[in-house]
């Protein structure tokens, strides 16, 4: 029986052929996950589903009247995002990118849906109710703006290379995006998504002059949203030394550095935390690391930001390999999504450190809450798609080199 061919063809007219064989066969045609991309998130994923089943129980037990409410939600989130990521997987990206248009109205629409219908919680307007989970409208739309950012520089990358105004043009959509951020308002999520869109162009290769002048306006811009606000100026100066206002804006802070403290080499053990005993606020969400730290101490602080790595890193190495087969959509792809994983690492990791204003963004597959792991999910399965077809176009690579040899 003949393998079947599918042709994915550019704006430019270069042709690409994916090989996949028919059922029952091999032919050498075996697609392969990224094997260390796998074992660092199921790694991250259940350690996080610990920490969370840790830090929670004070507060579910409280709340709920049952200690291992949050432990049995976030184990059904777990699921329910590794179900995504296979699904999203087994869509050809090929497809995808054609279909980036209707990702890009569908983020503009949850972004305006939670703003019309949206459920505020704490001064912001976030999330959207749909039953047993409260959707965060941000984290879908990112993906789907990387979805048809990447695709936006595969038709136009000769333009966005070589001139102001194809490099400009993406932009103005970001613009856009972030205005209906800070109407919500939701200052993290604008940062991450700038930093993913930044990233992206940087890497297809815009010149560095027009990368320059719009990297120095995009940071002007967020540091002027930033003083705008008087609570966003309270938690810049808190920051700088929460010490002197611990029982008021740095109190939260205060509590994370503790945490540390506590943890010292080996850390307290699972489950013996003292500061999740309402001493830190939000402690199985945006400062689950400050506990982790306190339970299993600085050497399983740094060998969770080792998984972080070794994930982060094998994203990009996935983007890198499928430039170089001239996938450039995946690479594009691939490079945004590594962005956006190292980007909240980095400030969740900074914001529970005392290096960053404190900034309510979630640590990627660890802390607790549907919408992120779902979001999750979502870009694990791109990513993961990526690298089947990147294998692909390898293998196929590898055989029209040897045929010619021959």
């Amino acid at each position: 029986m003949r393998s079947a061919i599918t042709r994915l063809t550019d704006r430019g007219g270069q042709l690409v052929r994916f090989f996949r064989p028919s059922e029952g066969q091999d032919n050498g045609w075996t697609l392969r996950l990224d094997g260390w991309l796998l074992f660092s998130c199921l790694c991250l994923v259940l350690l996080g589903w610990l920490m969370v089943s840790s830090a929670s129980v004070a507060q579910a037990e409280v709340w709920t009247g049952s200690a291992h409410y949050f432990a049995v939600r976030q184990g059904f989130f777990i699921l329910l995002a590794i179900a995504v990521a296979l699904l999203v997987s087994r869509f050809p990206l090929s497809w995808i990118r054609f279909q980036g248009h209707w990702f890009l109205m569908l983020a503009f629409l949850l972004l305006l849906a939670v703003l019309l219908v949206g459920r505020e919680v704490n001064g912001s307007t976030r999330w959207l109710s749909l039953g047993p989970l409260n959707l965060q409208t941000s984290e879908m739309a990112k993906i789907c703006l990387l979805i048809y950012l990447a695709g936006y520089l595969v038709r136009h990358l000769q333009s966005v290379r070589e001139t102001f105004g194809g490099f400009f043009k993406p932009l103005f959509l970001v613009v856009l995006y972030g205005g209906l951020l800070i109407a919500q308002p939701d200052y993290g999520a604008l940062v991450v998504v700038m930093a993913a869109v930044m990233g992206m162009v940087f890497l297809a290769g815009v010149r560095f002059s027009h990368f320059l002048l719009v990297l120095v306006l995009a940071v002007g811009a967020l540091a002027l949203i930033a003083i705008s606000e008087p609570y966003r100026m309270q938690r810049l100066v808190s920051f700088t030394d929460p010490w002197a206002r611990q029982f008021d804006s740095g109190y939260q802070l205060t509590q994370a550095l503790i945490a540390y403290g506590r943890g010292e080499w080996t850390g307290l053990g699972l489950g013996n935390s003292v500061q999740k005993l309402f001493y830190l606020p939000e402690a199985h969400t945006d400062f689950i690391f400050s506990i982790l730290a306190e339970e299993l101490g600085l050497l399983g602080a740094l060998v969770t930001l080792g998984l972080f790595a070794l994930m982060i890193v094998r994203v990009f190495l996935i983007g890198r390999r499928s430039e170089r087969v001239q996938h450039f959509y995946a690479a594009y792809l691939c490079y945004g999504l590594g962005v956006i994983f190292a980007v909240q690492v980095l400030i969740n990791l900074g914001v529970n450190t005392g290096l960053l204003p404190t900034k309510g963004l979630t640590l990627p597959l660890m802390s607790y809450g549907g919408s992120s792991l779902l979001a999750n999910g979502i870009i694990l399965g791109l990513i993961f798609r990526a690298d089947q077809e990147t294998r692909i176009l390898e293998a196929v690579k590898a055989r029209a080199n040897g045929k010619e040899a021959n």
